[in-house]
């Protein structure tokens, strides 16, 4: 079995698409996530995972009406290491841009966005500080979604981590969703809580527009010319955002 490594092409998508398990996952609704009334505060890693993890529930939640907190871990200025084209004060500055202008191409209205600046790749280190910051901003009756605890990459691991210690103390729902888990993981992976694995459903309207939200992170989607590293959201990933919903673990 091999490693929760984030690396290489990962697994995919039609090797998914082949797999009945992904396709017999129980169904959820947006209001059986998050139900009315209550707010959805999403605590993203990097600029994009936003997107990636709930990009089509955000649509759903604003046709409900639900409000929405976006928290910001990084400004993801660490994806381009020692690269001329992207060093880290442009990304630091054209990242959260790019979210923006993704959030715009969701069609949902801007959210209320807190951004942390916490170091991009440094989240362990700052562990204790971005607790006490979502502890700050977390009430009783939010519902919290971050990054499964186990996705293979350690910003991610610690956001979801963090998160859900942070949402457990007010006794706020915590919901997790796989990212980088599909790049390493394989179809029946005894490793993924299948078991915990719910399937909300989007149309094709939702689908779409959340594949041309993700066409705002220019800095993420090319090849940099100048180290010769191929882009940082691999074809694989883009792939996953043609499928028809989104898994969350509950």
């Amino acid at each position: 079995m091999k490693q929760r490594r984030v690396a290489g092409d990962g697994t995919p998508e039609d090797d998914w698409q082949s797999w009945p398990g992904l396709h017999s996952i129980a169904t959820i609704t947006a209001a059986e996530l998050v139900p009315l009334k209550k707010r959805v505060v999403i605590v993203a890693p990097h600029p994009d995972d936003e997107i990636l993890m709930v990009g089509g529930l955000m649509q759903q939640l604003h046709a409900q009406g639900t409000p929405c907190l976006l928290i910001a871990a990084t400004d993801g200025e660490a994806s381009h290491p020692g690269s001329a084209e992207w060093p880290r004060n442009r990304l630091q500055r054209e990242r959260p841009l790019e979210s923006l202008a993704a959030l715009q191409a969701l069609d949902i209205g801007l959210p209320e966005i807190r951004r942390l600046a916490y170091p991009d790749g440094g989240l362990a280190s700052c562990a204790s500080a971005l607790y006490d910051d979502l502890v700050h901003l977390l009430a009783p009756d939010d519902v919290v979604i971050s990054t499964w605890v186990l996705d293979g990459h350690p910003d991610h691991e610690v956001c979801g981590t963090i998160a859900a210690s942070a949402a457990a103390i007010h006794a706020a729902k915590f919901i997790e969703v796989p990212v980088w888990a599909w790049h390493w993981a394989a179809p029946a992976d005894p490793r993924v809580p299948w078991s915990r694995a719910r399937r909300l459903m989007l149309d094709a309207d939702q689908v779409l527009r959340k594949q041309a939200s993700m066409l705002a992170f220019h800095s993420q989607l090319g090849a940099d010319a100048g180290t010769g590293r191929e882009a940082v959201v691999p074809p694989s990933m883009l792939a996953r955002l043609s499928r028809p919903s989104e898994i969350f673990f509950l």
